[in-house]
């Protein structure tokens, strides 16, 4: 029998996270958050995504290129506080046997004038992750709302997030080029990307988005933005 396989990618999704500190920890928490997919040879053929735009939402199967092959039998959530372990099975962490990752996101737009390019809203991939495949989303079969959730019982606490004056005026410039990007910020330091072991500190932490490299802190459960600067 036949024990390896090989994958040829779709394409390289473009994101607005260079970095994996900052990502949502699942899809669709920050639905600002933008990727754009443009089909690789010899799939970027308009008729291999015939139809697609009538499903609002679709699965991408994808790799966690930056692990490095890497993997633990047990792993510790940080919905758990980073100190319990459960089976890498058991989890969505990216330190699997196989790399492979499943994220289910909005299709906002499908472009075939110019090959094939797809958009995609609340994305939580890294930028220039490989796509290995794109499946649509069908709600009757795939939507269980009795469906039990393990020790993930609900959505996590966010963070209230404001703005220094200095920060909003930063923000506001470069906007002109991202003009969704203060929501962004809300929506992925809303989520506290900060490790779950992460103890009470006035330390500050950056986060990259696009170009950008945003300087925060958290007191108790608000998240201050304090700069927005050049990456």
């Amino acid at each position: 029998m036949d024990t390896s396989y090989s994958c040829q990618p779709l394409g390289h999704v473009q994101t607005p996270f260079p970095d994996k500190f900052g990502i949502p920890r699942q899809p669709r928490l920050a639905r600002h958050a933008q990727g754009v997919l443009r089909l690789q040879p010899p799939f970027d053929r308009a008729e291999a995504v015939r139809g697609l735009e009538a499903f609002s939402h679709v699965w991408l199967t994808f790799v966690f290129h930056q692990t490095g092959g890497q993997w633990q039998p047990t792993v510790r959530p940080p919905r758990l506080g980073g100190n319990a372990r459960v089976g890498v099975f058991a989890s969505r962490s990216p330190f699997r046997p196989n790399s492979f990752g499943l994220s289910l996101v909005e299709l906002l737009d499908v472009r075939t004038d110019d090959g094939v390019v797809l958009t995609f809203g609340g994305v939580d991939l890294v930028d220039g992750t490989p796509i290995l495949d794109i499946k649509p989303y069908v709600p009757f079969v795939e939507s269980l709302p009795d469906a039990r959730g393990g020790f993930v019982d609900g959505p996590p606490p966010q963070l209230a997030v404001q703005f220094t004056a200095g920060a909003e005026a930063a923000i506001a410039a470069a906007m002109v080029a991202r003009p969704a990007l203060r929501e962004l910020i809300i929506e992925v330091l809303a989520q506290d990307p900060r490790p779950a072991y992460a103890e009470p500190s006035a330390r500050i932490y950056g986060v990259r988005l696009y170009q950008y490299d945003v300087k925060w802190r958290c007191d108790g459960a608000v998240a201050t933005v304090l700069a927005l600067d050049p990456a």
